[in-house]
């Protein structure tokens, strides 16, 4: 089923922002598509100036990108940019980690990340847009948790970048990385208690993922 439906007339910048993100990030729009405006506000039944705005929140996410005489399109990204992407996430998420262990708190995040992981698996046998979403909040309950403000912020400055290299390789690759075992190999490291070993993991599951998409 196509993102890109008309929308009821209530919080028009917040679901057009929904639903243009939704379409970029399952490929239904391309990476290096141009946004003509006339023709997404027709499909999505909004006014140009509403259109923008929603644009340009997606701008701010690293979904879109301005070209020539500022005009906006679909971010590509190559092989080199999604590397350094997984490496910078994997560390914020190996430090999320770090805090939890040396805080003492992992009896407490267990139900969370466990939660987090069920939600993965109800998301395996529908549509990609939810599973991704699913794949998604695991992380950002991951570093969540701790409760270190600075650490969310990198990460969600850090979220529009990776909504755009889940889909660079195609589904297959994509799907791949989101596989719930893989997600459950970092909670276990965690639960091990073993601050080294929790890093390792993380890391190293991060590293997977870019090379799964990109090699």
């Amino acid at each position: 089923m196509s993102a890109l439906v008309g929308l009821d007339r209530t919080n028009l910048r917040e679901l057009a922002v929904d639903s243009l993100r939704r379409a970029i990030t399952s490929g239904e729009i391309a990476p290096g598509t141009h946004m003509v405006e006339t023709d997404l506000s027709d499909r999505l039944g909004i006014s140009r100036g509403t259109l923008r705005e929603a644009m340009r929140q997606l701008q701010q996410e690293g979904l879109l990108e301005s070209g020539a005489r500022g005009r906006l399109s679909v971010r590509n990204l190559d092989a080199r940019e999604i590397e350094d992407i997984f490496l910078v996430r994997g560390a914020l998420e190996a430090l999320a980690a770090r805090i939890i262990i040396s805080t003492d708190r992992i009896a407490e995040a267990r139900p969370v990340l466990h939660a987090a992981i069920e939600r993965m698996r109800a998301a395996e046998e529908g549509a990609v847009t939810a599973w991704i979403e699913a794949d998604l909040d695991f992380h950002r309950a991951l570093v969540t948790f701790p409760g270190n403000a600075t650490l969310v912020h990198q990460w969600q400055q850090l979220e529009g970048s990776i909504r755009m290299s889940i889909m660079y390789a195609g589904l297959d690759r994509a799907t791949a990385n989101m596989d719930t075992d893989r997600h459950v190999e970092m909670v276990d490291a965690i639960e091990t208690g073993d601050e080294e070993h929790a890093v390792t993991v993380i890391r190293a599951h991060h590293m997977k993922a870019a090379a799964t998409l990109t090699s």
